[in-house]
């Protein structure tokens, strides 16, 4: 699995790549398609994904605009049951996606779903305001880029406010999971270890079989009912 996390860090180069890939949204380098890098958002249309536990696309909930996928807001601040998947699962994998939040707004990036739970239980990648939102003033564990109530986000964050895009990367090899921003590591953990397990056991997850190991599953876009657009959504994962 060497080469596979090897061409992930070779992409990522120091920033370049995150560069090229905000300059060009939904678009692949050509480095990137050589690398086996591939869209799972083509800018234009929801091909790839559908409703969780759904066979349909939530087309009430979310809409293509300006070569974004866009959640509108609901102005309730609550989940609106429009969170939605890739076709396609996953067990390792390098994942990169661009998001921009509305003011006061909360999302996701979630990772390990599966289906055979009722609920949308993931991993998740916690996409915020954090100066707005209520989650934020709970903790580190709450706010953006933390393994959402389980592990905080170290370091020096370099958010940017809402309204404004960010760069974030999923990266899972073997045990190892880490989460980055605007390209800076701010997270990363051992799944199964005591340190996770401890973890989530002081987390609202601590009745979730499985939860905290790696598991073959959807990647998931939270509706908690703000307003959220994602794009330059692409994955790299070892063959089959």
């Amino acid at each position: 699995m060497k080469p596979f996390l090897t061409a992930g860090i070779l992409l990522l180069g120091h920033g370049v790549a995150w560069a090229q890939a905000a300059s060009s949204p939904n678009q692949l380098t050509v480095e990137e398609q050589k690398a086996g890098w591939r869209l799972l958002f083509d800018g234009q249309t929801t091909k790839g994904w559908r409703g969780f536990r759904k066979t349909d696309f939530p087309t009430g909930k979310w809409a293509v605009r300006d070569g974004c996928l866009e959640k509108t807001g609901t102005g309730t601040g609550e989940p609106g049951g429009g969170d939605i998947v890739t076709l396609d699962t996953f067990s390792e994998f390098d994942l990169r996606f661009e998001w921009r939040i509305g003011p006061g707004g909360n999302s996701g990036v979630k990772y390990f779903v599966t289906e055979e739970r009722k609920d949308a239980i993931g991993h998740e990648y916690q996409v915020l305001d954090d100066a707005r939102h209520a989650d934020a003033k709970v903790g580190p564990i709450r706010q953006t880029a933390a393994f959402y109530d389980v592990l905080p986000s170290v370091g020096d964050k370099p958010l940017r406010p809402a309204g404004e895009w960010n760069q974030s990367r999923i990266l899972v090899e073997r045990s190892h999971v880490e989460h980055w921003l605007n390209g800076r590591k701010v997270l990363e953990y051992e799944l199964g270890s005591p340190a996770v397990k401890e973890a989530v056991a002081r987390s609202k997850f601590k009745d979730v079989a499985g939860f905290g190991t790696r598991i073959k599953g959807h990647v998931l876009l939270q509706d908690h009912g703000d307003e959220v657009c994602y794009r330059s959504i692409k994955i790299l994962s070892p063959p089959r």
